[in-house]
């Protein structure tokens, strides 16, 4: 596993007991890139995204902040505020600091600077926290309003977990959901039967959590705190994985206002997620 580090990957943590590994890149938005189990990938990662910084990095675990998804014309009005970026927010593209370090944990933060009061015009600092605990991944966020106005935001995560295109047909997606929206053709439904992985794109927008079964009877579950409402499972055929994204807000809602955490002046909000490989 170390040997497959770039030079970007300045954080590597360690479960000795599990054998486990996670390695971040700071100045790569923050990113989780790998996560490995002994010598098995729990991550999907092209690195080619990695290495060059005019691409979003297809892999690993980027994070979404402020906003998840498409904003409608890479625009938003929110009040007398207005601000214009790019899907899935500016957080996964901006370097992060190291704070605290020891073997199997890391605090990296982001605080707002001019690049990113153009596109979003507050005040603001992240604080996230990583740790890893056996074959759990846990990550605690930190969102503080350093502005004189009321603060929105949504937050996600973007993991692309490694499944090969060949089995893709064994593996499988539980979840107590019912209905989807379907961004492949932009349209509500019922959730009926399994979902087929193998399609040519599947783009499933879910109210309800979801577990993603491997074909050798391994399972990623992925949790979150209760305002990650929105759950998006994405894969792409002959690609090597599958995406299950847990936001707290569909896309656009920094214009549509639903969904969204709504932050005072000086106040802040603590959320968290957990990514787990469970064996059988």
């Amino acid at each position: 596993m170390l040997d497959l580090l770039t030079p970007l990957e300045t954080v590597v943590l360690r479960d000795e007991s599990a054998d486990a590994t996670v390695a971040l890149a700071p100045s790569r938005g923050g990113i989780v890139t790998r996560f490995f189990v002994g010598d098995r990938p729990v991550l999907y990662l092209d690195e080619s995204t990695l290495l060059d910084p005019t691409k979003n990095i297809r892999g690993g675990v980027p994070v979404l902040f402020p906003s998840p998804g498409a904003l409608a014309g890479e625009r938003f009005h929110h009040g007398d505020a207005t601000g214009s970026m790019k899907q899935h927010g500016f957080a996964r593209q901006r370097p992060w600091t190291v704070g605290h370090q020891d073997e199997s944990s890391v605090t990296l933060t982001l605080d707002s600077d001019e690049v990113t009061r153009a596109q979003f015009p507050w005040d603001f600092a992240l604080r996230f926290r990583y740790w890893l605990e056996g074959t759990r991944l846990h990550i605690s966020q930190h969102v503080e309003n350093r502005s004189a106005s009321a603060m929105p935001f949504a937050m996600g995560f973007h993991p692309y977990f490694f499944v090969p295109d060949g089995e893709k047909a064994r593996a499988s997606i539980a979840t107590p959901a019912t209905r989807a929206f379907d961004n492949t053709t932009k349209t509500t439904g019922p959730l009926t039967g399994p979902i087929d992985l193998t399609l040519a794109e599947v783009d499933l927008h879910l109210d309800e959590h979801a577990t993603l079964a491997l074909a050798d009877g391994y399972r990623v579950v992925v949790s979150a705190s209760p305002e990650f409402r929105r759950w998006v499972l994405w894969t792409l055929r002959s690609r090597d994985f599958v995406c299950l994204e847990p936001w707290t807000a569909a896309g656009d809602a920094l214009n549509t206002g639903d969904g969204l955490i709504v932050l005072p002046p000086g106040h802040s909000h603590e959320l968290w997620t957990e990514i787990a490989l469970v064996a059988p």
